[in-house]
């Protein structure tokens, strides 16, 4: 068992309370890191990371410029004399190896260190002109909580090919004994468990495969009787025996995409065994031994089945090479489905067989053979109908394109969706800051969202992740850039139910102003490639500001759609920025050049890093600034001092001029040219394609006025899309060549190879009122659907003619071929299909696979008819076959000879 989506991300994130200093937490991270002993009597074994920019430690020299001024010396000199981590680096031989031998420089010693001041003639303690202490990165660049307390994440990653459930467990117990040893105040706690997500979704996949399993079992033993029906269901646990052998051979693990994929195959792969047992028992009852009988339907039935077989995989082939994140995503689906109809066809041809000669019953012949076995009611009354369809088959094909055309025009009406919103139980709550603001306002107004959050009954854990986005936890997310002023509260709740429950109460009280000074957004994971937005489109030109005019009308147009909810752009709006112009001349004149003043400025504002010392196993920044809360007052830069070269002191507003400018907080460019993305999420019940294209309607205008070289380009979901269907198109040319070189093996025909091919569209006959009446979404994995019963389809045609051309062979003539055909393929078909049918039912529960189990069960259903109905009507026109002789529906034609089936 895999992880739930793919294996390159943490399979458990833990957070470590506060409660001791940062040394203290951060020694006990690294034994967790390295496997030490956090006691004497404990050992971590755990297999851990550490997020290295969750608050970076930092050594701090603070001081004030007066003081260094007095000594006359810059902060760049004082750096100068300051050891570093690797000062005194030499080598010594011994044997025959070199050994580095290297100062250790601690930042518990850094206060005694000396250093030489040429300028007074004396050496002095670096404690004597600054404060030495340790401290967190200030300001901080990234900030984790969790339950509102600081906490420092751990990330833990499965090894490839191993077992998630075993993972969990294992850590499950490791966290058990690592909590026991670690110090009071500080608590191991997962924030997210891959293992829990693996556990649910293999046994929600595994309960409706046994449920489809049990369903294609007991349509085979209710429809052919128990010993019969034995054989065929024993078809089913053997092929998926080899499909898990040929999976494991080739790396594939259990995952959503592959237990998806297997009950797909439940309702195909049972066709292959219906068919051979259907052949066996005829050729019994018609009065021949049970060997003879096992071989006949070997040779009647081995190449139209394996025709069948690759027709239907080669139908899936684009999305197992798609060259796209969708197609990466759920690739296997095309070679579960191949592995399992090609076991199929295998165990259908050997172990089926075999297994009908030894467990069928001893089955009497029937009195009148062939006529009496076709002839009873129900096959006289299929015959009739069959008849009046190839009689008057221009009508029945007519009437037949007229409800394609009705079904391609209700594709109109059928939603558009990517992929669905996934089952999974988080709500991601994103606290957007204007651009520009600091990571402490962004924090504060983090703790109010994350105070409310913990009083709601639905939240289990909440974790912020202050100043980007969160680690990638799930394949369908990319967490967002460092940025100080956003932040991404993830929610766990108990299930998909409270989820929602809360993600509209967060909107609420959003709306009503809960962080009146940011932007909150409540939104969900989901399935398939990531975008950030379902609706966006990106404003595209040279000038910038053109660019933002232009993003500012189409987010006007966006605002408002009633579609569309909480509008903005990726840009933001302006931010105040003060620029220091400094005079040359003076600079000069003082023994400065523009690096030294600005080397200075830094010292007495951000603070600068002067040197690195050893602390431990890491190497820790030494960080030089000014102190006194002077430097976080923009206004008191002009009446900062620098130190000339000779020591003197000058104002900084003597030397140059502070001017306060706007200017753009973030530049976004797209193949080098500047971009803007207009961008929003839609309203509940709505879906991105249908949203999208209306507001394509509404900006149609702004479009139309754009100057040469500016565009507006679709963004977000529907761009995902239109690359996932690009990347299928890529393969569909290789697809068609494979599918045609299959069928013209098969039938040996051109004409009957473009007949096999021009049914293939017919599959939406079936599958537009299926997904009308159920309300579903046509999407990717729609899609997949539609391609694979255009394999069916053709699967059914390809069977068809094989059935004729053995009736033509055994000397019916073609009328009579064309019926007869139809009736003896008639109950494999339908038995096959309901098999199906059923088989697809636990599925339409799935949130992943809804669509896809819709549109195969109402493929199926149409595609059923095609088959008895259609397709002889079809065949009679194409061949130019009319009725001829006896048209009795009580009259069976008896074939004067058995040939074995030829294309």
């Amino acid at each position: 068992m895999a992880l739930d989506e793919v294996q390159r991300h943490p399979d458990m994130l833990l957070w470590l309370k506060h409660g001791h200093d940062y040394h203290e937490r951060n020694g006990i991270a690294d034994c967790l890191h390295c496997g030490n002993p956090i006691a004497p009597e404990r050992r971590a074994l755990l297999a851990a990371a550490l997020d290295d920019s969750v608050d970076q430690f930092v050594a701090r020299l603070t001081t004030t410029a007066e003081r260094l001024g007095k000594l006359v010396t810059t902060t760049m000199q004082l750096a100068s004399r300051l050891p570093s981590a690797d000062d005194l680096a030499s080598e010594l031989r011994v044997g025959f190896k070199d050994v580095r031998n290297a100062a250790s420089n601690e930042v518990t010693q850094l206060s005694r260190q000396l250093s030489t001041l040429e300028t007074v003639l004396k050496t002095l303690r670096l404690s004597d002109i600054a404060e030495v202490k340790r401290g967190y990165e200030d300001p901080a660049t990234f900030l984790v909580r969790s339950q509102g307390e600081p906490a420092i994440l751990l990330g833990v990653v499965m090894r490839e090919r191993w077992n998630g459930l075993d993972l969990g467990v294992a850590l499950e117990k490791q966290v058990r004994q690592i909590s026991n040893a670690l110090p009071a105040g500080l608590t191991l706690t997962k924030v997210t468990d891959q293992a829990v997500n693996i556990q649910e979704a293999y046994g929600e996949f595994m309960l409706k495969f046994f449920v489809a399993l049990a369903v294609v079992i007991t349509v085979s033993l209710l429809s052919l009787g128990w010993r019969v029906g034995i054989v065929v269901a024993a078809a089913v646990p053997l092929t998926l025996a080899g499909v898990f052998i040929i999976m494991l051979a080739t790396g594939r693990d259990f995952d959503r995409i592959t237990l998806g994929a297997l009950i797909l195959s439940l309702g195909l792969l049972v066709d292959d065994a219906i068919i051979v047992i259907e052949t066996m028992v005829v050729k019994m009852e018609e009065g021949h031994d049970r060997i003879y009988a096992s071989g006949q339907a070997w040779i009647t039935t081995a190449a139209p089945r394996l025709a069948g077989a690759l027709v239907t995989s080669i139908g899936l082939m684009p999305v197992g090479f798609a060259a796209s994140s969708a197609g990466e995503y759920a690739g296997n689906i095309f070679w579960i489905v191949a592995f399992a109809l090609l076991t199929s066809w295998v165990v259908a041809g050997a172990f089926t067989p075999y297994l009908g000669v030894k467990l069928l019953p001893n089955i009497k012949p029937v009195e009148g053979g062939h006529a009496a076995i076709y002839g009873t009611p129900r096959y006289r009354q299929l015959r009739g109908l069959i008849a009046k369809a190839v009689a008057r088959k221009k009508t029945v094909v007519i009437s037949v394109v007229a409800i394609f055309l009705v079904a391609l025009f209700g594709m109109g009406f059928v939603k558009q969706q990517f992929f669905p919103a996934s089952d999974r139980p988080e709500v991601l709550v994103e606290v957007q800051m204007p651009e520009g603001s600091s990571i402490d306002a962004t924090s504060a107004a983090v703790a109010k969202m994350e105070g409310w959050l913990k009083r709601q009954p639905e939240a289990k854990l909440v974790t912020s992740y202050i100043g980007q986005g969160a680690p990638r936890f799930f394949l369908a997310m990319a967490p967002e850039l460092p940025d100080p002023s956003f932040s991404k509260i993830v929610v766990l709740t108990p299930d998909e139910k409270s989820r929602e429950v809360l993600k509209r109460r967060v909107r609420e009280v959003a709306a009503n102003g809960i962080v009146p000074e940011a932007r909150i957004r409540a939104t969900q994971l989901v399935f398939g490639p990531y975008s950030p937005f379902p609706v966006a489109f990106r404003v595209m030109g040279p000038d910038v500001a053109k660019v933002r005019e232009v993003a500012e009308q189409v987010r006007l147009k966006m605002h408002a759609n009633e579609s569309m909810r909480q509008v903005n752009t990726d840009w933001g709006e302006r931010v105040p920025t003060v620029h220091f112009v400094l005079d040359q001349d003076r600079l000069r004149s003082i023994g400065l050049t523009s690096s030294d003043a600005a080397e200075q400025r830094q010292f007495l504002l951000t603070g600068a890093s002067v040197t690195q010392v050893r602390e431990d196993i890491r190497t820790v920044e030494v960080m030089a600034r000014s102190a006194g809360s002077e430097r976080l007052d923009p206004s008191k830069i002009g009446g900062f001092a620098l130190t000339g070269s000779a020591g003197q002191r000058v104002p900084l507003d003597q030397i140059g001029k502070a001017e306060m400018r706007m200017e753009e907080p973030i530049l976004h460019r797209r193949d080098r040219t500047t971009t803007i993305t207009v961008r929003g999420d839609i309203a509940e019940g709505l879906q991105a394609p249908e949203v999208s294209a209306r507001v394509v309607k509404d900006i149609a205008p702004i479009v139309a006025a754009l100057p040469a070289g500016y565009r507006i380009e679709a963004a977000g979901a529907v761009e995902e899309a239109g690359k996932a269907n690009v990347a299928l198109a890529a393969v569909f040319p290789l697809m068609l060549v494979l599918m045609m070189t299959v069928i013209m093996f098969q039938v040996r025909s051109m004409s009957a190879m473009a007949m096999v091919l021009l049914t293939a569209p017919l599959a939406l006959v079936g599958m537009v009122p299926t997904l009308l009446i159920f309300h579903q979404s046509f999407g990717f994995n729609a899609i997949l659907g539609l391609i694979g019963l255009a394999g069916i389809i053709m699967r059914n045609t390809l069977i068809l003619i094989g059935q004729i051309h053995s009736n033509e062979h055994d000397g019916l003539d073609p009328y009579h071929s064309v019926v007869e055909a139809t009736v003896q393929r008639s109950r494999p078909v339908i038995l096959t299909a309901m098999a199906a049918v059923l088989a697809f039912i636990p599925l339409t529960f799935s949130v992943f696979w809804g669509s896809l189990a819709f549109t195969l069960i109402g493929g199926t259903i149409g595609g059923t008819i095609l088959t008895l109905v259609f397709l002889p009507a079809l065949y009679a026109i194409w061949f130019k076959i009319s009725p001829a002789g006896d048209l009795d529906p009580n009259h069976v034609p008896v074939p004067t000879s058995h040939h074995p089936l030829m294309a």
